[in-house]
Order: structure tokens, then C-alpha cells, then sequence
């Protein structure tokens, strides 16, 4: 019944969103918000327990049409906020995969912020160019998806589309279309990062440990972490190279992927008794010529998070498996 709640009451969301002049416009909490005391755990540690969201209009990438505007007016900001509600609710008609504005809402708005994207260094706000490595491995994955015309097996179809990992988990956590909210737990020694999308858990290690040797990965990496006063610094690395970087795909090329080399730091420094910082720096030399990060604002929301039943998996999956089988030679 929650559930239900929440999804049909974010269509009145949406609509009383775009309607309002006075729409909440964050005033990018990483560009320098207040020193604010959290409250301690048991153990001595800033809380950043519950349940949160990273729901945004702001793209990853900035859009082309707004080259060299690193910051919105207030004004502005708003009439993109009010421009993709619109999209989101002038679905066509004979698009019948599901209405976008039911499924992929929430029973709370979306606060824009100030910048023009979640990218703040390079200053352009664009992911920095492939090495001439990464080049020519984007060429030869889109070589091979060209030559895959015929479903050979399971393994041939994407992590995504299997139900494994949408890549939204991270590191960095950058937004998915829909369902973007996650639950922090913690123990003395770990913080566990729980997201709806697509049922994945983080464990972040406190205890000192170091990472792993590289031929130990994860498609997420693997992460231990330490405090700087109230900011929880999260260092990953020991990935995979079938690491992609999926968040909402109108708002992210959902088509680079790095490799086991990848260096990812995080800082989640808290704001409010209801917003926090997020920051992050990803590297990696085989991949990009040069490092990026990209800051945005995680706030909280009433939870809980749901089981994601993702039914590309539970069916559709082995309905393509079995229409390849039967396809003509």
C-alpha cells in the first residue's frame, strides 16, 4: 500500500511542481554551505543514517546550448525545472510502455540547484576526452554490438537488461531515470549504502583495512573509508572493465565504460538536519585524459526503499532468450 501511495501521488507532485513559481531552488550546497554539526552515533560518528534520494534534473554533462554557463539565475533555473516536468508529462499518447510521469516520479519535487551539471571540474562541465586506449576500445565495443544480431546466450545481452547492475550505484553514484533512492546504515566499522536501483549494497570499511590485490573486483569496486571532521571520504578502486556509467539516460551517455585501473574518491559531508554535500573525483589513465569530479545534493526523504522487481529479468530475459532459439537461421 506505501508503495502504491507513493507512486500514485507523485502524478499530484508533479503537476503542483510545474504549476509553482516558487519551486525550491537548492543554492549548490557543495559551493559552500555553512560548517553544520550532525548529530553522533553510539560510536562518536557524524549520522548520516536513513533514507535519502539524488533525484535531479541536472545532467551529468552540460547541454550544448548552454556552453560556457556554469550557473543558472534563479529565474532560469526554474524554467528548466519547469521544462523537463514538461517533458516529462507530454508523453505521446502511442507510447505505450508505461507513463513516464506515474513511473518514473516520486511523491516529492525535484530541487534544482544553481549549477548547469553534475560535472564541476573540467570547468566545462564535459566529461574529459578518451586517451587514444580508450578510443580505440570504444570503437571495437561498438564494432561488436554492431556484429551481435543474434542473441547467443544470457551473457550477450547487457548487465542492465539481465537485472544485475544499471551502474547507478557507483562509485560515483550518479541518479538513475527513476527510483533513485537509497538507505545508509552504519556500524562502528562500516557504512552500508542500500539503493532502490537496482537492489545493490555498498559496503564501505572503516576498520582500517587495505584494499584488496587488483585481481580482486567488483562491478562497484571496492571501498574503504575514513572521517575528515564530519565528512565521510570514501576511496574505490578494484573494478571491473564492465563498469559503465548508466544514471538517467536522458541526462548520461550511458555508452563509456572504464577499466580495472579506475580510482574513484567520494566526500559526503552533511548540510542540514536534512540535506548533504556529495562529491567525487573519478581517474583512471586507460580511460580518460584526465581526472573529473562533480559535486550535487543528497536530501532526505520519508523512505522506505522498495524491492526493485525488475522484470527484464524475471521474464523478459527468457523470453528473448527463447525467441532467439526459435528465430529462423
Amino acid at each position: 500500500m506505501c508503495l502504491e501511495i507513493r507512486y500514485r501521488s507523485s502524478a499530484v507532485c508533479l503537476l503542483a511542481l510545474a504549476c509553482s513559481s516558487n519551486a525550491a531552488v537548492a543554492q549548490s550546497a557543495y559551493k559552500g554551505a555553512e560548517h553544520w554539526m550532525p548529530a553522533l552515533t553510539a560510536d562518536g560518528q557524524p549520522n548520516i543514517q536513513g533514507d535519502w534520494t539524488n533525484d535531479t534534473y541536472t545532467p551529468l554533462e552540460r547541454p550544448a546550448e548552454l556552453a560556457g554557463k556554469e550557473f543558472f539565475t534563479r529565474e532560469e533555473a526554474l524554467a528548466f525545472e519547469k521544462s523537463r516536468t514538461d517533458r516529462l508529462e507530454a508523453q505521446s499518447a502511442d507510447d505505450i510502455h508505461y507513463d513516464d510521469a506515474i513511473w518514473q516520479a516520486e511523491n516529492y519535487g525535484k530541487v534544482t540547484n544553481l549549477r548547469t551539471s553534475l560535472i564541476v571540474e573540467p570547468r566545462d562541465g564535459k566529461v574529459p576526452p578518451l586517451t587514444p586506449a580508450g578510443k580505440a576500445r570504444y570503437a571495437q565495443q561498438l564494432a561488436a554490438q554492431r556484429a551481435a544480431k543474434v542473441t547467443t546466450g544470457a551473457t550477450s545481452r547487457s548487465l542492465a537488461e539481465r537485472c544485475i547492475s544499471w551502474g547507478n550505484v557507483g562509485p560515483p553514484m550518479v541518479p538513475p531515470t527513476y527510483s533513485a533512492n537509497l538507505e545508509i546504515l552504519q556500524t562502528s566499522d562500516a557504512v552500508i549504502i542500500r539503493h532502490e536501483l537496482m537492489h545493490d549494497v555498498r559496503i564501505v570499511y572503516l576498520d582500517g583495512r587495505p584494499h584488496p590485490g587488483a585481481d580482486v573486483q567488483w562491478l562497484a569496486g571496492h571501498s574503504i573509508g575514513r572521517w575528515e571532521g564530519t565528512t565521510l571520504v570514501v576511496d574505490t578502486t578494484n573494478f571491473t572493465d564492465k563498469t559503465n556509467f548508466r544514471g538517467s539516460p536522458q541526462n548520461t551517455r550511458q555508452d563509456i565504460f572504464a577499466t580495472e585501473h579506475m580510482h574513484v574518491v567520494e566526500r559526503f559531508t552533511p548540510a542540514s538536519a536534512d540535506t548533504m554535500r556529495y562529491e567525487f573525483t573519478v581517474d583512471d589513465p586507460a580511460t580518460w585524459t584526465s581526472p573529473w569530479s562533480g559535486a550535487m545534493e543528497i536530501r532526505r526523504t520519508d523512505g522506505p526503499i522498495y524491492e526493485y522487481a525488475c522484470h527484464e529479468g524475471n521474464y523478459g530475459l527468457a523470453n528473448i532468450l527463447r525467441g532467439a532459439a526459435a528465430a529462423p537461421r
